[in-house]
């Protein structure tokens, strides 16, 4: 979406009292070359606000949701590879420049607490945890995948903190997402922000989420039964035996 005068904006509205109003791109930080210019949806992007205590970012893999969440969450001072902002470590330095190139847009409440959820290294942070733990501590490897992506949000999630999740269902049954979702909702009803990256239909059905698709090379806002994620299964589940068919005999 582009706004005249003010570069290319994504998002809608007016934001009031969070704690993160959106964030801004300096491309000139960036090199010709660097792999996030080849990124349709980045590449597009100068300036990205955020207008709800949810946002959900979704599209297919490769569109830059994940690649936009790290940023922001280094840029907040969280660690790349997840954590709170006490968790200091690095097992690989694999994130993007971008964090360099942004400058976020804070609101005029600061939050007291906040968590970067990555599905991608969680099993780091798990490890990471051991250090940082008291004794008498239950350890996220004592739990299943599951209950331990469970656990971090029911033990790290509270009011009034800055939260960015970043494909929490990969690990979470669909009971267990929509216990997340729950828990998210209190949290967000109490003054807690969330940005999230999910190609989960149960998450992306978040109460008056904002959701922001990355979909056809620009970030656009997306009603819920608009989404890919929401078409496709729906598809399958109501047309299952014909979908399978014309899949499996192509």
């Amino acid at each position: 979406m582009k706004e005249s005068g003010e570069g290319r904006v994504a998002g809608y509205g007016q934001a009031s009292g969070l704690f993160l109003r959106g964030f801004q791109i300096d491309w000139s930080r960036i090199l010709e070359g660097d792999y996030l210019r080849e990124i349709e949806t980045v590449r597009k992007l100068d300036r990205l606000l955020f207008h709800k205590p949810v946002t959900v970012f979704t599209g297919e893999n490769g569109t830059g949701k994940s690649t936009i969440l790290e940023a922001i969450a280094v840029a907040a001072g969280f660690n790349p590879e997840g954590g709170s902002r006490n968790y200091r470590f690095s097992t690989y330095d694999s994130h993007s420049g971008l964090c360099d190139a942004i400058r976020l847009i804070r609101g005029s409440r600061r939050e007291v607490w906040g968590y970067f959820l990555r599905a991608e290294s969680f099993y780091n942070v798990a490890t990471k945890e051991t250090d940082y733990a008291r004794p008498g501590d239950e350890l996220l490897h004592e739990k299943s995948h599951g209950e331990s992506f469970l656990s971090v949000v029911q033990r790290f999630i509270e009011p009034n903190g800055l939260y960015l999740l970043d494909e929490p269902e990969a690990a979470l049954s669909p009971q267990m997402q929509l216990t997340v979702l729950a828990e998210i909702c209190a949290c967000a009803e109490r003054g807690a922000q969330f940005l999230i990256a999910t190609h989960s239909p149960i998450l992306l059905g978040i109460p008056d989420a904002e959701i922001l698709s990355f979909d056809g090379g620009e970030i656009h806002p997306c009603a819920y039964e608009d989404t890919q994620v929401y078409q496709i299964v729906k598809l399958f589940v109501t047309d299952r035996r014909r979908i399978l068919k014309n899949l499996l005999e192509e």
